[in-house]
């Protein structure tokens, strides 16, 4: 994280958890939650990293590792990706996009090293760079307001989810509806925020992960790295996975696994009155032989207790406890019913 913008934020009122880059609010965790269900909020998004991918080959190369289908990816336009283990599991997931003349990758922060050490050794004589780009931001914002707040700051409105548009020194994403990331330089980012404030209320990390949750938006962190492929974290039903491309790393088990219908476990929503946090086991009394879910993401929740995504293996996913078989009931509802 840019030690500048940190020190920004901590200015700003923002409380970080010890040494890490989570926000954990800007003084009230309670009320931002409030505020994110029925207000418009701005969080930065340091649980995020970002890498910049250029050079001639970084089209090819990307295409050729990633799930997605990076050749067809429009200038305007981002696409979800996913990157996985030969035995077809999800090493990291990204949100890609065009940015000067190369690609602009975001991925968990957690993972960033290991990926860019990783994703290196694949290299060879391609003739494509990868680096951690530090001297830029992100800021997300949500909320019914959120595209005129962008406009009273003076940036463009992207018209469809996915869609991109670059305007004064910065890109602007919409994830969905209400949502969209902005990615700004170090530099700009204090006089940004405080446009952006003036309508949206600031809000921490935890904020954005029930966004998260809300939106089945399933980002592969450090806790479940390689413990899922795509399809039973429904990957797949959001666009990071093309199955009519060539190989990448897990091509074979992917495309087995989508043609042969052989997914019992897939993303679902959770409920729980225990706390819950990204890499909890889930159980279940009828299924002594193994877990029967993990979780990917977790967050308090506005109205009380706490919600998640959860891989979950679905003939189980009516009686799941948190832990243990003897552990608290989690309730589960699946995002794409079958």
């Amino acid at each position: 994280m840019n030690p500048n913008w940190r020190s920004f934020l901590e200015s700003a009122d923002a409380a970080f958890s010890g040494d890490s880059s989570e926000i954990l609010s800007f003084g009230d965790a309670a009320g931002e939650l409030q505020a994110a269900a029925r207000q418009t909020v701005v969080v930065p998004l340091t649980h995020l990293a970002l890498i910049d991918a250029v050079g001639e080959d970084a089209k090819s190369f990307l295409h050729n590792q990633f799930t997605s289908d990076v050749n067809h990816l429009q200038n305007d336009q981002a696409q979800h990706a996913g990157w996985c283990s030969a035995k077809g599991r999800m090493q990291a997931s990204f949100v890609l996009w065009h940015e000067a003349g190369g690609y602009r990758l975001a991925l968990a922060a957690d993972l960033l090293e290991a990926t860019l050490k990783r994703l290196r050794m694949f290299i060879l004589r391609a003739k494509v760079k990868l680096a951690e780009q530090s001297d830029q931001v992100l800021l997300g914002l949500a909320g019914a307001q959120a595209g005129e707040t962008l406009a009273d700051a003076g940036l463009p409105i992207p018209a469809a989810a996915m869609d991109i548009i670059a305007a004064n020194g910065c890109t602007v994403l919409r994830l969905d509806a209400e949502r969209f990331i902005v990615a700004a330089p170090v530099a700009a980012a204090p006089d940004l925020w405080r446009k952006l404030t003036v309508r949206a209320r600031p809000a921490g990390t935890p904020v954005w992960r029930w966004l998260d949750v809300r939106a089945a938006f399933p980002l592969v962190t450090l806790a479940t790295k390689e413990e899922f492929v795509p399809q039973m974290a429904d990957f797949e039903k959001i666009g990071g996975v093309s199955f009519h491309k060539g190989c990448y790393p897990g091509q074979e088990i992917v495309a087995r696994t989508q043609y042969l219908g052989k997914v019992k476990r897939h993303l679902y929503r959770l409920r729980s009155a225990t706390a819950l946090q990204a890499g909890d086991h889930l159980f279940s009394p009828d299924n002594p032989d193994q877990t029967s879910g993990k979780v990917m993401t977790a967050a308090p929740a506005p109205d009380g207790g706490f919600a998640a995504l959860a891989v979950v293996q679905s003939n189980f996913a009516a009686n799941l406890r948190l832990g243990s078989r003897q552990g608290p009931p989690v309730e589960a509802v699946a995002v794409n019913p079958a």
